[in-house]
């Protein structure tokens, strides 16, 4: 058995994970993390059956439990703290929450290393958005202009979304896109032309009724090509992912970045 700490237990990731996590026979939970719910059971505070106790953080989970995986879905504020001591204490991790950046994941890679344990983190644990990567990862070997909008409900703080952070970092190591007009000789303000992320000019967009959706637009003369995953309004698609990384996490000692490194290895 696999013994599992989830990270974010009162998230609105969590309640199909959870479920996903007691119907599995070779996963059990040991422990969760919620500082709104710490000193409960799982079963009193979420749709778990699980007797596990919540605690108020990662560090005092790991310290009252055995864990072999931590699952992180808490913010793009706790995620780092979270991940670090997990690492430190030799506990394999699936990172599942923004605000991680290309600096930080390099960091992180050789103190896994250092460490002999393995961590997969990923913008976006739905396969649909691991396609459209891998797609698009195809299409920047042909293709040579093109740009990422990311879309957020108003409430999500961090921009842009781990999905399109990934995505962007994912294409800039393949090529950097041509600018018809380099941000340096813009007149006007140069955030109307949005984020460079990895080199790539990447657009948030914030407003209500949005899930999370990525799109990728490519442009060429006389036709353009538009890749885009949405998100619904469940967590639901992010189960199966988040369920393959628990139980492959430990293959590999050091970081693997998104979905895509576990189905199209």
């Amino acid at each position: 058995m696999t013994r599992v700490c989830f990270a974010g237990v009162t998230g609105w990731t969590a309640p199909p994970i959870l479920a996903a996590l007691d119907a599995a026979d070779d996963l059990i939970l040991t422990a969760g993390v919620s500082r709104s719910a710490a000193g409960q059971k799982l079963s009193q505070v979420t749709t778990s059956t699980s007797d596990a106790n919540v605690y108020a953080t990662v560090a005092d989970a790991l310290d009252a439990s055995e864990v072999d995986v931590l699952v992180d879905y808490t913010s793009a504020a706790a995620v780092k703290g979270n991940v670090w001591t997990a690492v430190r204490s030799g506990v394999h991790t699936v990172i599942g929450s923004s605000g991680l950046t290309a600096d930080d994941y390099t960091a992180l890679d050789r103190l896994a290393r250092d460490q002999g344990v393995g961590v997969i983190a990923a913008g976006n644990f739905s396969i649909q958005a691991a396609v459209l990567q891998q797609a698009a990862m195809f299409a920047v070997a042909y293709l040579d202009r093109w740009e990422i909008i990311d879309y957020a409900s108003a409430a999500k703080p961090d921009v842009p979304s781990g999905t399109a952070r990934e995505l962007a970092e994912t294409l800039g190591a393949v090529r950097m896109p041509i600018s018809a007009v380099p941000v340096a000789d813009l007149y006007g303000p140069p955030e109307a032309r949005g984020a460079g992320v990895a080199g790539i000019r990447v657009h948030s967009v914030r407003l209500s009724s949005f899930a999370v959706s990525t799109e990728i637009v490519f442009g060429g003369t006389g036709e353009r090509l538009v890749m885009r995953h949405d998100t619904g309004e469940t967590p639901d698609p992010y189960v199966g992912g988040t369920l393959l990384s628990i139980r492959r996490v430990a293959e590999t000692p050091g970081v693997r970045r998104g979905l895509g490194s576990l189905l199209f290895e």
